[in-house]
């Protein structure tokens, strides 16, 4: 077999598979495996044994007793020797998600084979963030029950020149930094529940389920109208008005396709980058049009704040990175939101990209299907 380069040589098929560091089975059309590899010894182990002896009807039931809501295993092989491209299911192996392919292989004789791939899922991120969530906990337990005895003390042990006003300021401060913890706390384990979605492969239909029509200038002001409400960011107090900065350019009638949760998740991330990376005085614009002919709606946020260096643009999407500028640094963050949500717009079928100047700002283009004809309601 000659390679691109020109060089002649055997290729040897053993090896490819046993480099791969998937689980590979191939079964023939007698339901005998005939081939499997060093990632399926070390992720079966001795079911390995078992699988050789008795072939696919073994497999079959070891995968039905673990499917989930995917098909019965003879369904699954069934339709991938129908159809040319390989279908996607999964199963529980060890307690673990995993995700699986099965797919054909024409045989010159005319007959084919079924070739059956277990994924081994990075874990990595999950694990990270569970870390993180243990650490953020434990200092959010300690420090609220710090601050919550030093209010006891300090209500117990009043002095009598201590004035009512200086009272509720003292107070008011020990409650101020719980607040802090509590706001870190619950950003994490909104983040914690996104990246478990994500990675246990529940995104895609949480999205197709929700996916719908979206007026997007009411849709925007109500979610403004609830960022305010709720607070966007750790230091916000009661009647924090971010909606004075933040000025909407969006054309009546600009209907999205896309989930309201998943949208809101995405467009909450985006501003909040923008108002903890911008002066308080500079303005945030959410402005939207139609592109493509109107099969796509562009929704881009866009800030005046100290933007992104050349070298750190390659950390902005990815997971537990933060850019190693002394303002990005400054601000509390866990290196997340943009890494979510540029994986649930994908997940939506769109796009989310940037554009940034160091010392003038960024913004943040977000692409999604536009709702059309039947797409409307």
């Amino acid at each position: 077999m000659a390679d691109a380069g020109g060089s002649t040589g055997k290729l040897d098929l053993r090896a490819v598979l046993d480099a791969l560091g998937h689980a590979v089975l191939i079964f023939d059309e007698r339901d005998r495996l005939i081939v499997d590899n060093e990632a399926a010894r070390a992720l079966l182990g001795p079911q390995l044994v078992r699988f050789r002896a008795e072939g696919w009807p073994a497999v079959a039931a070891w995968l039905d007793a673990s499917r989930g809501d995917s098909p019965p295993a003879d369904e699954i092989r069934r339709r991938a020797l129908r159809q040319a491209a390989p279908l996607r299911f999964h199963t529980w192996i060890g307690g673990a998600y995993t995700p699986c392919w099965a797919g054909a292989i024409a045989l010159d004789d005319g007959t084919a084979c079924t070739l059956v791939v277990l994924e081994q899922p990075d874990w990595s991120s999950l694990t990270e963030l569970l870390s993180m969530f243990r650490d953020e906990a434990a200092m959010t337990v300690s420090s609220t029950r710090g601050h919550a005895r030093l209010i006891e003390q300090t209500l117990a042990h009043r002095k009598a020149t201590l004035t009512v006003e200086s009272l509720a300021q003292r107070v008011g401060g020990f409650a101020r930094i719980i607040s802090i913890h509590m706001f870190r706390l619950e950003l994490l384990l909104g983040a914690l529940h996104r990246l478990e979605v994500i990675r246990t492969g529940q995104l895609g239909k949480a999205v197709a389920a929700a996916q719908r029509p979206i007026e997007l200038a009411d849709f925007v002001d109500d979610l403004l109208e609830d960022l305010d409400t709720q607070g966007i960011l750790e230091t916000d107090e009661p009647g924090t008005n971010h909606r004075a900065r933040i000025k909407i350019v969006i054309p009546p009638d600009t209907m999205v396709l896309a989930s309201r949760q998943h949208l809101a998740l995405a467009l909450r991330d985006m501003l909040r980058n923008s108002l903890m990376y911008s002066p308080p005085d500079t303005p945030i614009r959410i402005q939207a049009g139609t592109m493509s002919r109107g099969r796509t709606v562009r929704i881009e946020v866009a800030d005046g704040g100290v933007g992104i260096r050349e070298s750190e643009r390659g950390r902005v999407f990815a997971p537990f990175q933060r850019a190693n500028q002394p303002e990005i640094l400054a601000e509390f963050g866990y290196g997340l939101s943009l890494y979510l949500a540029k994986t649930e717009i994908e997940a939506m079928g769109g796009r989310l990209t940037f554009t940034s100047v160091e010392g003038e700002g960024t913004t943040f283009t977000l692409r999604l299907p536009a709702a059309r004809g039947e797409n409307r309601p």
